[in-house]
């Protein structure tokens, strides 16, 4: 048997959350988490018979204590870690309640980006491309009516 087949594989999601402004939600794994330091999209394992997107919606709730809407996937990647292999399905998501304000509760923070400055974080491998198609599509980021504020 293959060491790739021998690995175990789990499946997690991320949000990529985005607010009136543009900015978008970015957290920093704490010295609890395996690799510390590190920035990436909140989210979570995928549980058994869980949809991706109502998976995003608890570990949201659980991590940062607000509801989401969730929408378009952005990304589905694959990356091999030395002790396993994680699926990651990135999700475009705003906050269900505007006013709501997110709260870093298993994190060691969480910050709002600007779209152009998300490069300049040390981010986690598996998100990099994410990162790396939002630059891209600096456009494709959900667009919000400022006028409408």
């Amino acid at each position: 048997m293959r060491q790739e087949e021998m690995m175990k594989k789990i499946d997690v999601v991320g949000a990529v959350i985005v607010n009136e402004k543009g900015d978008i939600l970015c957290a920093l794994r704490s010295q609890r988490m395996s690799m510390p330091g590190l920035w990436e999209f909140p989210g979570g394992k995928v549980e058994l018979e869980e949809t991706p997107e109502a998976a995003l919606q608890r570990e949201i709730k659980e991590e940062l204590s607000i509801k989401i809407e969730v929408g378009d996937l952005i990304a589905d990647v694959t990356h091999e870690y030395p002790a396993l292999i994680v699926r990651l399905l990135t999700y475009y998501a705003v906050l269900a309640d505007k006013d709501a304000v997110p709260c870093a509760t298993e994190h060691e923070k969480i910050i709002w980006v600007e779209h152009e400055k998300l490069k300049e974080l040390h981010w986690a491998p598996a998100d990099v491309p994410t990162v790396e198609k939002l630059v891209e599509c600096h456009n494709g980021v959900m667009q919000h009516d400022k006028s409408a504020n």
